[in-house]
């Protein structure tokens, strides 16, 4: 069969998906011979069995959704930059829109990246975290930007999308194994893991080193929450009170 010869332009597709990006995944499953259905934008249950088939011939965990690891294989993954977007360095002594001062990865206002789609979600004062480019938008009751920065989320599947609702914070956390500190945890919501919300870029409690650098923010590296810059944490500290809403798209 004739190769896809496409590319997916969104993170992954999945039961119920429609659109161009699942037309391009069918056209991979059946150039891979596990799809034997027209192409119809539809990510329907026919689709989601040649997934799965697919996954189980070449040995991927096998969910039935069209992710990083099934599209890489099938040859339509872009690469994970392709949903990144980067904002050039802020000036030094640059602010966000309540003052506080902007990391590498930030900006505010008209300088930050457009809002996601389905921000609107929730209204109002809110956080809004977006997993595919991994970013965070904080939005005010005026529906202002007031700052917007890269993180580094989970790599696994544990940041629940939906809306959530902070309901603890600590000006200092431990990892689950106990051995690396999490200043500034804002949570929001609670998993098989554990408690799952914003932190600063973690460190372990017997050395001091930081288990990832801020240039590598906008990389998903977290084992379960969401890393920040230093400054960007200690924003999220001061903007997001206990019963501040997040939006997990």
């Amino acid at each position: 069969m004739e190769p896809a010869a496409c590319m997916l332009e969104v993170p992954e597709v999945s039961a119920g998906d429609t659109g161009a990006d699942v037309e391009c995944a069918q056209r991979a499953l059946r150039a891979a011979g596990v799809l034997d259905a027209e192409v119809s934008g539809t990510f329907d249950e026919v689709t989601m069995a040649a997934t799965r088939s697919f996954q189980a011939e070449v040995g991927l965990y096998v969910d039935g959704i069209v992710g990083k690891n099934t599209a890489t294989e099938l040859g339509i993954w872009p690469g994970a930059e392709a949903f990144i977007v980067r904002t050039p360095p802020p000036p030094p002594g640059a602010v966000d829109l309540i003052g506080m001062p902007l990391s590498s990865v930030a900006s505010a206002g008209d300088d930050a990246p457009p809002l996601p789609a389905d921000h609107d979600l929730a209204s109002g004062k809110r956080v809004v975290y977006e997993r595919a480019s991994q970013r965070v938008w904080a939005i005010d009751d005026q529906e202002r930007i007031v700052r917007s920065y890269l993180v580094s989320g989970s790599q696994f599947r544990n940041e629940v999308p939906g809306v959530h609702t902070v309901y603890s914070k600590s000006e200092m956390a431990l990892g689950w194994d106990l051995q690396a500190d999490l200043p500034y945890m804002v949570r929001y919501t609670e998993t098989e893991r554990g408690h799952i919300g914003f932190h600063a870029i973690p460190s372990w409690n017997d050395t001091g080193e930081a288990l990832q650098t801020e240039e590598e923010l906008g990389q998903k590296l977290s084992g379960g929450c969401t890393r920040q810059a230093l400054l960007d944490a200690q924003f999220m500290w001061a903007f997001a009170d206990v019963g501040t809403t997040v939006v997990v798209l």
